[in-house]
This record gives structure tokens, C-alpha cells and sequence, in this order.
């Protein structure tokens, strides 16, 4: 079994709606730092990277911890906007969050069976890190789910999963999802 760790990268300074590719705030540089602590005592792997910046950011710490480069990697890369504009891609993006994977066009769901291919096909154990849409269809697979949104999960957050010589995917553990109750 291959053993993939999918951490959400840390809290964005803007929202979908308003930077096509925002980095970290301050709390998601905290954050990175945070996870990266978390992760360090695990034996240093293959770290791939979403190519944008809130991820690669998120990454840098771990990467300076473990003294490794990222495997940069698009196809781990956030859910593709069906338009440019920045109103259009959130509202589109909150509609589709409430919805299946079956509710939207061949275009989403081919993003979706290429993500899970990819990650089947790792020959060893690694850490991806990517966003919120990503690791819920990761965790979708896991349970045979077609929801797009199947745990909240926090930013910084790692869901552990298991990939079997075959492919299937296998939860051992959903990312945290305390902020729901922070908010509060």
C-alpha cells in the first residue's frame, strides 16, 4: 500500500472571487509553519505541490524542514474555473460545492477522474499538497460518495489515505475540520 498524506494548503489572503492565485495570509503562514511541524516527524518523501501559490507556500516550510525540493504538479492543482471572471468563477464555485460530481459537465468530472489516476499511480508514499475540492474527491473515491463536498476540511489540515496495488483508495484518517466549531 502506498501512503499519501493531502494537507489543504493554509488560509489564502483572498477568496476565489477575488485573485485568480493568492498567497498566504499571515494566519496561513502560521499555519504552514504549524503543519509543517506536525509532518516533520514523519520520514521525508516525496512532497508534490499544487503550482500555485497558496500551496507552494504552504509547502515551503516542510521542504526547508526536510532540506527537499517540491514536485511541482498541476494535476493536483484546484478544480478548473469555468470562466475567468472572478464573480462568474464564485458563483459557479458555490453552486458546485452544494452539488455531486454527476450534477456538472464532462470537463469537471474528467479534472476529477485525472486527479484520482495521478494520485493512484504514485509509486511511493508522499505528501500532496493541494485544495479543498481535491482532497474531497480523494475522500469521495474513499467512500464511494459523488457529493463534492464530503468533509469541511480546515485549511492546513491532512487526510490520510491508503492506495491499494489496484488503485482503490482507502481513508485512514479525514482531515480536521475544527474551524467549523471555532467559528462559533
Amino acid at each position: 500500500m502506498i501512503r499519501l498524506h493531502l494537507v489543504r494548503h493554509g488560509e489564502a489572503a483572498a477568496g476565489w472571487g477575488a485573485d485568480p492565485d493568492p498567497g498566504l495570509s499571515d494566519t496561513g503562514r502560521a499555519q504552514a509553519v504549524a503543519v509543517a511541524e506536525r509532518l516533520a516527524g514523519l520520514p521525508p518523501m516525496p512532497v508534490h505541490v499544487s503550482p500555485l501559490r497558496r500551496t507552494v507556500e504552504t509547502a515551503a516550510p516542510l521542504l526547508a524542514r526536510w532540506g527537499t525540493e517540491a514536485v511541482l504538479d498541476p494535476v493536483v492543482a484546484e478544480i478548473p474555473s469555468p470562466s475567468p471572471d472572478l464573480a462568474e468563477r464564485e458563483a459557479w464555485l458555490r453552486t458546485a460545492l452544494a452539488g455531486r460530481w454527476s450534477d456538472l459537465d464532462a470537463r469537471f468530472t474528467e479534472w476529477c477522474d485525472a486527479l484520482l489516476a495521478h494520485l493512484a499511480a504514485l509509486p511511493v508514499d508522499a505528501v500532496i499538497v493541494t485544495h479543498f475540492v481535491a482532497i474531497n474527491a480523494v475522500l469521495g473515491a474513499c467512500r464511494g460518495d459523488d457529493r463534492l463536498v464530503v468533509v469541511p476540511v480546515a485549511n492546513t489540515s491532512v487526510t490520510v489515505v491508503d492506495v491499494d496495488p489496484a488503485g482503490g483508495f482507502h481513508e485512514v484518517m479525514a482531515g480536521d475540520t475544527d474551524h467549523l466549531t471555532r467559528v462559533l
